[in-house]
């Protein structure tokens, strides 16, 4: 993966000295619950008020892909709004829906000279998508991403709520 080093850490993702964090975002990309309530929370208006504009512009943001507004109050410079994947049991695209959001979120972390980008754990809260498999997606998809792209991020985080997470990106960060 070049230059690019691979972190794991547990905490509050909204506090994470990045340029850019991910916000795990509903359709709507109007706030919600979770680290989309906390990131718009810490944030402030301005997020919220960049999101209306592209709801505008394009009408929310599907499944899959990612937009980039102003990171606000944040540490962070940017928050880039992904729509993770409501599991239906895995059968329904959900794995390759969950890698776009990683795959998309880097794409335009670079268009916008991001250097360190940090992820929360994308569809295992409310939208029911397994830890294990879920983790195992955001991996893969990270390391193939840097694989195939000369890249200009110098460093991703995974940034997990709880210890459970922590655990089985540890796993997979060490194989």
């Amino acid at each position: 993966m070049g230059k690019t080093t691979i972190e794991v850490q547990q905490g509050d993702i909204t506090k994470v000295q990045v340029d850019a964090v991910v916000n795990a975002a509903n359709s709507s990309l109007l706030g919600g619950g979770g680290v989309d309530g906390a990131i718009h929370r810490a944030g402030g208006p301005a997020i919220l008020e960049e999101c209306k504009l592209i709801r505008a512009r394009q009408g929310g943001c599907p499944t899959g892909e990612a937009v980039i507004t102003t990171g606000g109050n944040l540490p962070a410079r940017y928050v880039i709004h992904t729509v993770g994947p409501v599991w239906s049991g895995g059968g329904k695209g959900e794995p390759e829906l969950l890698a776009n959001c990683y795959r998309n979120s880097l794409r335009l972390a670079e268009e916008n000279g991001v250097k360190s980008i940090a992820f929360p754990n994308i569809s295992t809260g409310v939208y029911g998508y397994p830890k294990d498999k879920a983790a195992k997606v955001a991996v893969d998809a990270v390391q193939s991403y840097m694989q195939e792209h000369e890249t200009s991020i110098k460093r991703v985080v995974f940034v997990c709520f709880d210890e459970e997470n922590l655990t089985l990106y540890e796993g997979l960060l060490k194989g």
